[in-house]
């Protein structure tokens, strides 16, 4: 019952709903024992033959408004109770979704989206069920339990109701030994369905793929084999889970074989009428419900444990990137200083960025070369705060970033990731994304600065054509040409682009890149690309080689040093020559 406990802090919060619910089940308990009194005491009735119409009257009318006053009295109780695990479900998952949103980069690298779906669906169904039908049986078998008990022995016979108790305690003995059982199979089958989950999610998100290398039936066996998998564990639950109803239903059987016997005894004796030992008899089978109902609630109770452990140990996971105590709440302006002694990821043992010094001033544009992995989108990673353990500093208008609110610092930064998202609503829906209450003006120059708009007249319906999920239904080029109009709109302080030219054509390349100029007048930008010509223009280039700056200056100043960017520069000019040339000749 520890989970109860946990979740004190909400029967605390909703009290008003639980008490009222808790208290209409119990009248309900208490009507419940009219039926086989009446029943006793009619058969009594019937064997002296003191049985008259009035009177068969009166006891049916009785009957009815017990019934009818029970009807009502449970229609309430559900909506209180059942209302109110809702209304956990609902707070939880609020909370979770929340929690997500406030963790970084390094968490949803540990966890697996699919694994976290799971979290927020499977387990708070189970937290909720527990809040439900949880409160509801264990207040009900007790209550229940606890009054047929007690009209059998004050109203009846208590030797009777003695023995008729005795198996019981075997009873407590056994459902609690298959909660305990029950919670670590759940848990696993909660584990194993979480996988299994993550399994679909990414293979639908890798059809594509998948198609492409003919994996489909690799990929198949794969989720076969989990998916039994889950259905092994889940058989395992069942089973456990099974052995509830049959030991009760001995348990309750070995109780009416003693009724029977020793009420037959005493009825013979005439310590008993005939009347009692049926009202008894009868009581006896409402003790059914309870005794049922406690094995149902060990069921309950330990997939509730199991669930709210999950959820508690995913809540649990501390916020790398947050506001510190007194964060400057102003956005950001002016020139960044880097000064990185060094920054290693989490997983890694050698750092990734090693002596990083430069400094950008405010309006420039800084251009960020290298191979692949030489760590350029880390570099850009730390300025707009998704990681931190870095040592040294990096400042943003002599002011550490981390001190700034992240509120505040994020309106300061417009960025375009190298994976571009788009959301499964309408173009116009997406470049607005972060300012959807920008008009359908501002939204076209957006696009017409990031050379789209004329693509996306060309769609049926225009701005208002849905993009599908990911932005199926839009080329690479297009996708990233959305991409930086949605973070265009914002006319951020200082706008990154982390290669996201890669997908366009040189000509197209240079359109954007003369429009950016031309409409970022007193603006810092940030540009990082492979193809040299992307950041040509840019006031101050930085080459990268292994997380360290191994060649800085503008395009002229680094060709004349001879080095990586300029055998880089001169390479790519020759490809560029060779392909017009294949042009010419065809």
């Amino acid at each position: 019952m520890k989970v109860f406990f946990q979740l004190g802090w909400f029967f605390k919060q909703e009290k008003k709903s639980y008490l009222l619910g808790v208290f209409l089940l119990l009248i309900v308990a208490l009507l419940q024992l009219v039926p086989p009194k009446i029943i006793g005491i009619v058969a009594d009735s019937i064997h002296d033959g003191t049985i008259t119409k009035s009177l068969l009257l009166k006891w049916i009318i009785v009957l009815i408004v017990a019934a009818l006053a029970m009807y009502v009295f449970r229609y309430y109780w559900r909506i209180m109770i059942f209302g109110s695990a809702v209304k956990l479900s609902t707070l939880l998952r609020n909370k979770l979704y929340d929690h997500f949103t406030k963790m970084s980069s390094t968490f949803y690298q540990k966890n697996r989206i699919g694994d976290l779906m799971a979290h927020a669906t499977n387990d708070l169904t189970a937290i909720q069920q527990t809040a439900g039908s949880g409160v509801l049986t264990l207040v009900d078998s007790l209550s229940t339990g606890g009054f047929v008990v007690v009209a059998m022995a004050v109203t009846i016979n208590w030797k009777l109701t003695i023995i008729c108790l005795l198996p019981m305690p075997l009873m407590a003995l056994l459902t609690s030994w298959f909660g305990t059982m029950l919670h670590k199979s759940f848990s696993k089958a909660q584990a194993a369905f979480s996988s299994l989950n993550d399994k679909t999610q990414e293979s639908i998100m890798g059809i594509k793929v998948i198609k492409t290398f003919g994996q489909e039936q690799a990929d198949i066996d794969d989720f076969c084999k989990q998916s039994e998998d889950v259905v092994k564990k889940n058989i395992i639950v069942a089973k456990i889970d099974s052995l509830y109803d049959p030991t009760i239903s001995i348990i309750t059987g070995i109780s009416f074989f003693l009724a029977i016997v020793f009420g037959g005894k005493y009825v013979l004796n005439g310590e008993m009428t005939i009347g009692e030992l049926i009202s008894f008899t009868t009581y006896l089978g409402l003790l059914i419900w309870p005794m049922l109902a406690f094995g149902w609630l060990f069921n309950i109770v330990e997939r509730g444990r199991a669930s709210y452990d999950r959820i508690l140990n995913l809540l649990g996971m501390e916020i790398e990137i947050s506001d510190q105590k007194d964060a400057v709440s102003v956005v950001p302006r002016g020139d960044i200083v880097y000064r990185l002694k060094s920054f290693a990821y989490s997983s890694e043992a050698q750092p990734m960025l090693k002596d990083i010094n430069f400094v950008l001033h405010r309006s420039e544009t800084l251009g960020l070369v290298g191979k692949t992995g030489a760590g350029k989108t880390t570099l850009l990673k730390l300025l707009t705060r998704e990681f931190t353990g870095y040592k040294g500093d990096i400042l943003w208008n002599d002011i550490p970033i981390s001190a700034y609110s992240l509120d505040k610092y994020r309106e300061a930064l417009g960025y375009v990731p190298q994976e571009h998202f788009l959301f499964s609503a309408t173009i116009a829906e997406n470049i607005a994304f972060a300012n959807p209450d920008a008009t359908m003006a501002e939204i076209e120059k957006a696009a017409k600065i990031a050379n789209i708009h004329e693509d996306i007249l060309q769609f049926t319906e225009g701005y208002q054509t849905v993009v599908g999920e990911r932005g199926v239904s839009l080329s690479g080029g297009q996708k990233q040409r959305i991409s930086i109009a949605r973070a265009l709109l914002l006319n951020p302080e200082v706008l990154i682009l982390d290669d996201s030219l890669s997908a366009v054509d040189a000509k197209t390349e240079e359109t954007i890149l003369t429009a950016l100029k031309e409409n970022r007048q007193g603006k810092t930008t940030v540009i990082t690309s492979h193809r040299l010509s992307a950041v040509q223009h840019a006031n101050q280039i930085l080459v990268l080689d292994d997380g360290q700056i191994i060649e800085k200056g503008t395009h002229e100043a680094l060709l004349a040093l001879g080095g990586w960017y300029q055998q880089m520069y001169t390479q790519q000019q020759l490809e560029e020559l060779v392909e017009l040339g294949g042009r010419i000749h065809e």
